[in-house]
């Protein structure tokens, strides 16, 4: 597969998969009260798709080379907390918000560095990413510590993380995936 095609499926499902967190975090605001293992199968379900579009998003040739800079780790991560939450969905269960919130702060932390880098690269924008990450990265916090005095509140809150970590990771994918038309074959990835 080209280096090119590669870019576009990477971009086009990171692209996919933010759409598919924020229209799930609307969800769950609107019903908090929908079943927690069904949840729990659907994110395991969300975070495999996720890690495989990471993984390719790192073997691909991105000019800036930032939004997919950590995405080989991150990746590989999400695929197998994807897939420990589809095996053992009733042990996991209680845990879910602190699973979810864990995985939300550690891709903010990322895209926060990713920003700096992004400062360094000269992109205008960076304080954007940066802003978005942090308050990814609060919402991802507060999940850590069930917020709620009931199950609804935490997963209203949760609707909320997932929104947040939609639109954060939309957001560096529209701003930092370049795509440039003969851009791979010429420089290999990092230059």
């Amino acid at each position: 597969m080209d280096s090119l095609r590669t870019l576009k499926i990477a971009r086009n499902g990171y692209i996919t998969i933010s759409c598919v967190f924020c229209i799930l975090g609307i969800f769950l605001m609107a019903n908090p009260g929908c079943s927690a293992k069904m949840l729990c199968t659907l994110i395991g379900i969300i975070f495999i798709i996720s890690g495989v579009i990471k993984i390719i998003g790192y073997f691909s040739k991105d000019f800036y080379c930032l939004a997919f800079q950590f995405d080989l780790a991150f990746g590989i991560l999400m695929i197998t907390v994807g897939m420990l939450m589809l095996i053992r969905t009733e042990r996991l269960l209680h845990l879910i918000f602190v699973i979810f919130g864990l995985m939300i702060l550690a891709d903010a932390l990322f895209k926060i560095q990713m920003s700096l880098d992004a400062k360094r690269f000269g992109l205008s924008l960076w304080w954007r990413i940066l802003a978005v990450a942090v308050l990814t990265g609060i919402f991802g916090t507060i999940l850590l510590i069930e917020p709620g005095e009931g199950a609804k509140l935490t997963m209203i809150f949760m609707g909320v993380g997932l929104l947040m970590e939609g639109l954060m990771n939309l957001y560096v994918a529209v701003y930092t995936i370049k795509i440039i038309e003969g851009y791979s074959e010429r420089y290999p990835k990092g230059y």
